[in-house]
């Protein structure tokens, strides 16, 4: 008889899990049976902020596959089917058909945790107001969407929230002819994620495109009138607004792992050890509901973000297979635009350099994203850091122009490597006009960090 893999969560880290134990076993000796609570499976929850603006016309266009053509591998789809109950002393789910209400138990030989991260609630008073929307599912998606092309349309839109999710969205809605205004917390804009006086260059940066950012208050009132949204209060101040986003970040749902008596991490998300084991037999997680470790610090972190949640599946489904497999931990890579402006990171800010105990240099430089004589060129803000001890790159962020921010992957190639900033200076970038000046911004972050460091520079 073939073993059973059941998959609890049917989008990246699950889904990539079972394709991969597929690609190593196949049906006759191991049957693959995924329940998703929700409507879809395998979709592009990044896709969903193009999905409102517009730039992504087709919904279909979000998801990536169907049950359908999973069934074609011989892996089992059950939609709107949630797990309730996991017993793994005797290997059994127990699952809920969310339309007929039927209750059935399903044994396992092995299982894999993938029920991804939920919305943070925010205690806003007037959340549950007509034009207040979260932001984090295809539903959102479809929703927003639908209330943006209604008769009348929306003319003023509040993001509460300046996270990755947030500066997304203000850009949707701006996009869309809204009169856009972010509202971000004391952290700023990508608060925690990239260093303060960053933060505040895209503040700036963003408001030169039209769209308002209110840092450093917290939204304490959505205020209605009629049952509908008219306004949002914080702190002194009243915003006017007909539409209102609430990405005020999310969370790993754990809750049924917890009751099944998984350890759950110091980071709220499930503990995993390098195999994406968990700490029950035979069960594994992986994605937005997972730990990762940061290969800088050694620090346990919960990030949600696709590409971590697709390695982590890669990972558990290989090992799945036979694989021996590892999962080597993260730098938090991350990118986002706002119109022409990116933005990106990798490793860690200065912030969490100095928590961790790490004597860091920091150097932070203004470029151009091509020659400077290049008519398309535009600037860009590029903060790096280094070990003092070690010499190492350990950090970076990018704010500037089209073409600014995918340099970041560069940065954490060098990072992944343990590079060190003099090594960096000679790495053989390529140069062109129109793609960058002699020194590419890369290489002349080394050049600052080794001057910084104490050398030629």
């Amino acid at each position: 008889m073939p073993q059973r893999l059941v998959v609890v969560g049917g989008d990246a880290g699950g889904l990539t899990a079972a394709t991969n134990a597929r690609r190593l076993r196949p049906a006759a000796d191991l049957q693959i049976v995924v329940f998703e609570r929700g409507p879809w499976a395998s979709f592009s929850a990044c896709g969903e902020p193009y999905f409102v603006s517009g730039e992504i016309a087709e919904f279909d266009a979000l998801l990536i596959r169907s049950p359908e053509e999973f069934a074609e591998q011989g892996i089992s789809v059950h939609l709107r089917h949630e797990v309730t109950a996991i017993d793994t002393a005797a290997h059994r789910v127990t699952v809920r058909d969310l339309e007929s209400s039927r209750e059935s138990t399903v044994d396992y030989d092995m299982l894999v945790y993938a029920t991804g991260a939920r919305a943070r609630h925010a205690p806003i008073e007037g959340r549950d107001l007509a034009g207040v929307h979260e932001m984090h599912l295809l539903a959102d998606a479809l929703a927003v969407r639908s209330v943006i092309e209604s008769d009348p349309r929306p003319q003023r839109g509040v993001v509460v929230g300046g996270g990755y999710v947030g500066l997304e969205m203000a850009e949707a809605l701006h996009v869309r002819g809204l009169h856009t205004t972010i509202v971000a917390s004391r952290g700023g804009l990508l608060g925690g994620s990239i260093d303060p006086e960053m933060s505040e260059h895209l503040a700036e940066r963003v408001r030169a495109l039209g769209i308002q950012v209110d840092v450093g208050h917290r939204v304490e009132r959505i205020n209605g009138e009629g049952g509908r949204v008219i306004s949002v209060d914080g702190e002194g101040r009243t915003i006017l607004a007909d539409l209102v986003i609430l990405a005020t970040g999310t969370e790993p749902r754990v809750e049924l792992a917890r009751a099944a008596g998984l350890r759950i991490g110091e980071s709220g998300g499930v503990w995993v050890d390098d195999h994406q084991r968990t700490s029950a037999p035979d069960v594994y997680a992986a994605g937005d509901c997972a730990e990762v470790t940061d290969r800088i610090t050694g620090r346990p972190l919960n990030l949600h973000l696709g590409t971590i949640a697709n390695r982590q599946g890669r990972v558990a489904g290989l090992n799945i297979g036979g694989v021996d497999e590892v999962f080597p931990g993260v730098l938090g890579t991350a990118i986002t635009k706002v119109h022409d402006l990116e933005v990106s990171r990798t490793g860690v800010t200065e912030a969490q350099a100095r928590n961790a105990g790490i004597d860091v240099a920091v150097a932070t430089f203004e470029a151009t994203t091509m020659a400077g004589n290049w008519p398309a060129s535009t600037s860009m803000r590029v903060r790096a850091l280094a070990d003092r001890a070690t010499r190492q790159i350990i950090g970076a962020q990018i704010i500037g122009g089209p073409t600014a921010a995918k340099r970041i992957d560069t940065i954490a190639m060098a990072i992944w490597n343990s590079m060190t900033v003099d090594a960096m200076v000679n790495v053989d970038l390529s140069y062109a006009p129109p793609f960058s000046g002699a020194w590419d911004p890369v290489a002349v972050a080394a050049r600052k960090l080794q001057a910084v460091l104490g050398g030629v520079g």
